[in-house]
């Protein structure tokens, strides 16, 4: 038995936007956290992290400009992570109704 939540008004392309915008949200954080972290920017994993969140948020950098580095990678990365969050499940409620 499916339960009631899961199954009424469940929009397929709904929870994928959702889940796209939590994958993103979530590369932006990684990269935060390991900034502030200050992990070895040479490892191959970091550099990956970094280079997509710096793909996902390039349009967020520069906004801020703090003289603390970490300061301005958690505004101008922040930043992105909240509105890909914001509105990734914005688009995905509004199919929900749908």
């Amino acid at each position: 038995m499916t339960p009631r939540y899961l199954s009424y008004g469940a929009n397929p392309a709904g929870r994928v936007i959702a889940a796209a915008a939590d994958v993103m949200a979530l590369i932006i954080g990684l990269w935060i956290l390991l900034f502030l972290l200050d992990a070895n920017r040479s490892n191959a994993a970091v550099r990956f992290v970094h280079d997509a969140a710096t793909w996902l948020a390039g349009w967020a950098q520069g906004i801020f400009t703090f003289d603390q580095d970490w300061a301005r990678v958690v505004a101008d990365y922040g930043l992105a992570a909240v509105v890909y969050l914001f509105i990734g499940h914005a688009i995905a409620n509004r199919m929900h109704r749908y």
